[in-house]
């Protein structure tokens, strides 16, 4: 535990020296773009070793090493193609089940991804770095690598949908998909997101949610027939997370609050745009909506979860860019103040269960120092 403390704190720390929107000059490199690449490559380098050199760490760790000797087996495994396709290759490369090099390969990946969205789109890189650690993003990349991977795709993503660049987005997508198939509800869900609700079809919407909760058995059905493996197994019982509705409720009442005051002129006059025109606010104010609705109404739904992360990972943009929006510093300090607390409790809170089933990225354990436990097939 302290050593994932001290790792937050300190890159926590180098990602305060960065400024993401600091001003270029051409044929040359300003002292702050230095500092930008130094602190970014340090964060890159901590976050990655931690992540590749362990060993055993993550609830479903050994689970992975099975499928992948599975995968060099020639059986069949409930994976996609591209996670298939990537073992192969690293085992075929290194000459023996190499698994480690597979973990490292996705770090790389993951975290690459989720420091390259984070510095192109944020309106804070500092504040949204330290989202990312304290609600457990990074450490839960330790576990369901592969759904991490097409989660951090999904936010790298999202300038492709602000942007109508949807043919980048899709292919990037389907792209992820090969990965973790579950990444292709982003392409309806962002679409969604991405329209300028009118009341009238909003309240259609509402009217629509409430059949999640009387044609549960129809909607269970068509899981099953997505996820044929989901029959007759636990992953049917469903359950959602008090808090992520609390979190969602949080982020939409605070959204309000900003719209609100800017609408009596105390945001920040500087903006070129206002909220009730700015297409980012519309977007990441509508997953968030969506997310709310799904924890709320779609409990049922098997892992709904992984559906609600796709929406609620905007959560480190739009706290940021709502930030940005307020004009009285005197505010700002005190909205500043009250979402850096809630993300210490929420990390907290993490740690305080990181060791229990289900999550399991306590103890840390790394090949330099300790063994990996028998698998399955070794067992049998």
């Amino acid at each position: 535990m302290i050593l994932y403390i001290t790792v937050a704190v300190f890159t926590a720390l180098l990602a305060g020296m960065v400024d993401n929107h600091a001003g270029r000059r051409p044929h040359a490199v300003t002292r702050q773009q230095l500092t930008n690449r130094v602190c970014l490559c340090a964060i890159f380098v901590i976050l990655f070793a931690l992540s590749a050199c362990r060993l055993n760490v993550g609830n479903d760790y050994a689970k992975y090493v099975e499928f992948m000797h599975l995968v060099n087996c020639d059986a069949y495994v409930p994976t996609e193609i591209g996670f298939n396709l990537l073992v192969k290759l690293i085992y075929g490369l290194s000459g023996f089940e190499n698994f480690l090099l597979v973990f490292a390969v996705y770090s790389f990946v993951t975290v690459l991804l989720f420091l390259l969205a984070l510095y192109e789109q944020s309106d804070e890189f500092s504040l949204s770095f330290f989202l990312f650690m304290m609600l457990g993003y990074y450490f839960q990349t330790f576990s369901t690598v592969r759904y991490y991977l097409a989660l951090a795709i999904a936010l790298y993503s999202m300038k492709f949908v602000l942007r109508r660049q949807w043919g980048r987005f899709v292919v990037l997508i389907l792209l992820g998909a090969t990965f973790h198939k579950s990444l292709l509800v982003v392409i309806p869900l962002y679409f969604l997101a991405s329209l300028r609700w009118k009341k009238w079809q909003l309240a259609l919407a509402a009217l629509f949610s409430t059949t999640f909760l009387f044609l549960q058995d129809f909607y269970l059905k068509v899981v099953v027939f997505l996820y044929p493996t989901y029959e007759d197994t636990e992953y049917l019982e469903g359950g959602t997370s008090y808090i992520n509705i609390l979190r969602c409720a949080a982020v939409l009442a605070f959204a309000g609050i900003v719209y609100l005051m800017e609408r009596r002129g105390q945001t920040a006059a500087g903006s070129s745009v206002n909220l009730a025109a700015d297409a980012r606010f519309w977007f990441y104010l509508y997953l968030n909506l969506g997310a709310l609705v799904l924890y709320t109404f779609c409990s049922f739904l098997p892992i709904i979860s992984r559906i609600g992360y796709y929406l609620t990972v905007s959560q480190i943009l739009f706290l940021p860019m709502l930030l940005a929006r307020v004009k009285e510093e005197r505010w700002r300090r005190l909205f500043r103040a009250g979402i850096l607390l809630a993300a210490v409790l929420y990390f907290a809170m993490y740690l305080s269960r990181a060791a229990n089933d289900g999550v399991l990225v306590l103890p840390y354990k790394t090949f330099l120092f300790h063994d990996m436990v028998n698998i399955l097939s070794d067992v049998n």
